[in-house]
């Protein structure tokens, strides 16, 4: 209880209004000195100025950025270009599957080099599907996505004509 004890309490209100509360019966009995008042001013002020130019808030504010893809928009393009972006496309001539119509050449191949043991039937789980994907494309780099279609399509005549097809969709 601030009346009765002999107590001299500075508080900072939100809105940066100082104010001074003093028991009665401390101010009557002991009078401040010249330099007791001029330091309590002077106190006054340095909290009044840090309000004023530091933001009041509860904690500290963390902005979150969206997370990178570098790969995003070949995805897609392959994506639509193989299998308008169908997750359970199947091609009986090639027995490519899933939504990046992996062959089963390029299943035994990636398993061997990671030790992985995916069969055809996982490449319908479309993020076993892009883990592959990504695999090789990783080996490349995101800024070449033109070597990275042609390497993901083969050789041949028809890379070039599937090459078009995911450039326009870039």
């Amino acid at each position: 209880m601030i009346g009765t004890h002999n107590v001299l309490l500075i508080t900072i209100e939100p809105i940066s209004i100082i104010v001074v509360w003093k028991s009665m019966n401390f101010v009557k009995h002991i009078e401040m000195s010249e330099l007791m008042k001029k330091m309590v001013v002077i106190i006054c002020f340095f909290l009044l100025s840090l309000n004023l130019f530091a933001p009041v808030s509860g904690g500290i504010v963390v902005e979150v950025a969206d997370p990178v893809n570098p790969f995003g928009k070949i995805i897609y393009a392959i994506g639509m270009v193989e299998t308008k972006l169908d997750t359970l496309a199947y091609n009986p001539e090639e027995m490519a599957v899933g939504f990046f119509q992996i062959r089963p050449i390029r299943l035994v191949d990636y398993n061997k080099r990671t030790g992985s043991r995916y069969t055809r039937k996982d490449l319908y789980d479309y993020n076993i599907s892009e883990k592959i994907f990504l695999y090789y494309a990783s080996q490349i780099g995101p800024y070449n996505p033109e070597k990275i279609a042609k390497n993901w399509n083969g050789s041949g005549l028809k890379t070039k004509a599937y090459w078009k097809k995911v450039k326009q969709l870039l």
